[in-house]
């Protein structure tokens, strides 16, 4: 019997085995969670999906904002693909934007759960209370008030040998549209399925601004 045949390797073929898959860029294999998949859409248009559900071949990009500008330059999602597609040039923002929205939308469902407490003195209380965990800060907002909150929050997390988890990268505008209510500076999330997912979904706008390699 002669010697096995080797299975052959198809670099335009991005969808790897198991939960790995190849990034048409980096050609690095990464967990589903570290990358963006893109399918073509019925005019040929290259469409994010963030939720992994769109029919059709799809192609993954590291999501990084760098790596979707770079796909675009390299037209990596017509080789990838195997057939001419369009690309807008502003794709690698509108991804940002969808994750953004992805965030917001978390963090309004969160508080429809009832797990937000906003406001400085109820944020404050829910610390107080040991039953915050996740700390959220407007971007644009002043330091003072917020660096007394994360010095509470940490030492309350690391007496209880938990992380501290603060979201800063979220605009004082943003957080009020989310939460429903004006000027939102600083605004505090007990533990929840909602607050999980929220924390995802913030997690995955900053590692797509700033990098995955940040921690």
């Amino acid at each position: 019997m002669g010697a096995e045949q080797q299975p052959k390797h198809h670099d335009a073929v991005v969808e790897t085995q198991g939960s790995l898959r190849r990034c048409i860029v980096t050609r690095a294999e990464r967990p589903q969670e570290d990358l963006i998949r893109f399918v073509a859409g019925p005019d040929d248009d290259i469409v994010p999906d963030l939720a992994r559900r769109l029919p059709g071949r799809g192609v993954w990009v590291t999501a990084e904002l760098a790596a979707v500008e770079s796909a675009i330059k390299a037209k990596a999602f017509s080789k990838g693909l195997k057939r001419q597609v369009t690309v807008s040039p502003d794709l690698a923002r509108t991804v940002e934007a969808l994750i953004l929205k992805r965030a917001l939308e978390a963090l309004s469902l969160a508080n429809k759960a009832g797990l937000v407490s906003s406001g400085f003195e109820k944020v404050e209380a829910l610390l107080d209370s040991g039953r915050a965990g996740v700390l959220l800060h407007g971007a644009d907002a002043a330091t003072g008030g917020r660096q007394k909150l994360d010095r509470k929050f940490r030492a309350i997390q690391g007496d209880k040998g938990q992380e501290a988890p603060i979201v800063d990268w979220l605009t004082v505008e943003q957080l009020s549209l989310a939460i429903g209510q004006s000027n939102v500076v600083h605004a505090g999330l007990t533990n929840g399925g909602a607050t999980k997912r929220f924390l995802s979904e913030a997690e995955r706008l900053r590692r797509y601004r700033t990098g995955l390699s940040t921690s």
